[in-house]
């Protein structure tokens, strides 16, 4: 008795499953993903030792104003204020924040601040 063996086929492997975890992996990795840039600034707080005399400005900083030594001033004019402000022997900014204001008006303003030339920047808490 001769026995016929079933000759094996090889099957096709089929890619529509193989695509859909591809763009499965693809979809995950880009949700998880971060894009945005993060930096760092340097903070000085008011009470630090100082090198040389400190002659202060005080700046109180809100969410939607700014008062330079009890003067409401534009975000604008900032370093034109402070170049006066320069001229009458002011070399520090204390800046104050409310407590409304949100962090990235906080970076904004303190950029703004650290590009005026002469002036330090200090935070008050």
């Amino acid at each position: 008795m001769q026995l016929e063996l079933a000759e094996r086929r090889r099957g096709t492997i089929s890619m529509t499953s193989l695509i859909d975890v591809i763009f499965l992996l693809l979809l995950f990795f880009m949700l998880s993903s971060t894009f945005a840039k993060f930096g760092e600034i340097e903070l000085t707080a008011a009470g630090a030792a100082a090198e040389r005399e400190v002659k202060p400005v005080y700046l109180r900083l809100s969410d939607d104003r700014l008062i330079l030594n009890g003067k409401e001033v534009e975000l604008a004019d900032i370093a034109d204020v402070l170049g006066r402000q320069a001229e009458q022997g002011a070399n520090t900014v204390l800046l104050a924040l409310d407590s409304e204001t949100v962090s990235q008006r906080f970076v904004d303003v303190y950029a703004l601040l650290k590009g005026v030339p002469g002036f330090a920047v200090a935070v008050v808490h």
